[in-house]
């Protein structure tokens, strides 16, 4: 396929998708020729895939330098970003150095963050091997590591060179994290393309069972969809917050229940059935509009209610979301299927209603 390109002035870069792309040293030698390549992975990518990843680099005339961080949502903390930073001291990289992301959203958001850090600031290739990362947290230059108190609190905007999805690597992708990466393909049909919500009810058991020409379709559209928002508001001062649709309640869930007990997708599956119910109660959503979000969102195999946490322990959690402003908390709303707003200034008591709805 052509790639697409996320058209930011010099901080421009494409978006390769297809099958084969990790054995193409095409794809990464225009980056790190005669340069050292740090390729930042975990234990469970990197026997399906660290080899031939590294094989395709050298090949493309870098030095390899490969870092193991551990797996899950817990690692993406200050202890996996020393780890990092030690080993690329240690291997004597220097600011010409580039990282490589080899992995899913925990290993894009750190790798990508401590190479916004690293001597101030180096360049680094997304090679996202799930589909959730994919369609995703390697688009749009959002890199994070978590606090204790909520998710990604410490972070940079830092674009990508590029992005490489091989969408072979979704074939080794277990149930579970294939499904939790459909919640972010949805979510993106709700907030931004009412057809491309009527092609995924149309198409969601072909996607489930790994049909490669309609996860290629999602994954592109996807990509396209996300990509227009970060170019008309790179750094999420208005438009760009849509996206996070599903997220103020997904973020307080992962963050109440223990990061990695409920994966990324998971949370913000329950997270949108939470929101188009409160879209309801707000009086954007007609009713049998969030009754089609809860039944994608089922048919995909994730959850439609959230774990039983206590309604303050939400309200509490929801405190630290990064769109909150002046005390208040705000939320993305659906103003019908494929369009969606940032609301402020809402009754904490439909908050609640919602909350509890969704349980």
């Amino acid at each position: 396929m052509q790639p697409l390109r996320v058209t930011l002035g010099d901080r421009s870069y494409p978006i390769h998708i297809g099958a084969g792309l990790l054995d193409d040293m095409k794809m990464y030698a225009p980056y790190v020729a005669s340069r050292s390549a740090a390729v930042i992975t975990n234990p469970i990518v990197a026997p399906l895939y660290l080899e031939r990843t590294l094989r395709s680099l050298e090949q493309a005339g870098a030095r390899v330098v490969p870092v193991l961080i551990d797996d899950g949502e817990q690692a993406k903390n200050w202890v996996s970003l020393d780890l990092v930073i030690d080993a690329m001291l240690a291997a004597r990289c220097g600011r010409d150095s580039v990282i490589v992301a080899l992995g899913g959203g925990v290993v894009g958001d750190l790798a990508g963050f401590a190479a916004a850090v690293f001597q101030r600031g180096i360049g680094f290739i997304q090679v996202p091997t799930t589909l959730l990362a994919q369609v995703d947290s390697s688009v749009g230059g959002k890199t994070a590591i978590n606090h204790a108190r909520g998710k990604n609190m410490m972070g940079a905007f830092h674009q990508p060179l590029a992005v490489i999805a091989d969408v072979a690597t979704l074939d080794t992708l277990p149930d579970r994290e294939l499904r939790a990466g459909f919640a972010e393909v949805i979510k993106h049909g709700f907030v931004l393309d009412l057809q491309f919500v009527g092609w995924l009810e149309a198409n969601i058991d072909r996607l489930l069972s790994r049909d490669r020409a309609a996860l290629s379709h999602a994954v592109r559209r996807s990509c396209e969809l996300k990509a227009q928002v970060v170019v008309a508001d790179e750094r999420e001062t208005g438009l760009r917050a849509i996206l996070n649709f599903g997220h103020t309640f997904g973020h307080a869930i992962e963050t109440g229940v223990g990061y990695g007990k409920w994966l990324h997708g998971e949370a913000v599956a329950s997270g949108m059935v939470m929101a188009a119910e409160l879209s309801v109660r707000v009086g954007t959503l007609r009713r049998e509009d969030a009754a089609r979000v809860k039944a994608l969102i089922e048919r995909a195999g994730l959850p439609v209610r959230g774990p039983a946490l206590p309604l303050e322990k939400y309200l509490e959690l929801m405190q630290v979301d990064k769109k909150a402003a002046g005390g208040k908390l705000r939320f993305i709303l659906l103003e019908g299927l494929g369009r969606a707003a940032l609301h402020g200034d809402l009754k904490l008591s439909l908050i609640r209603e919602s909350i509890a709805a969704g349980l």
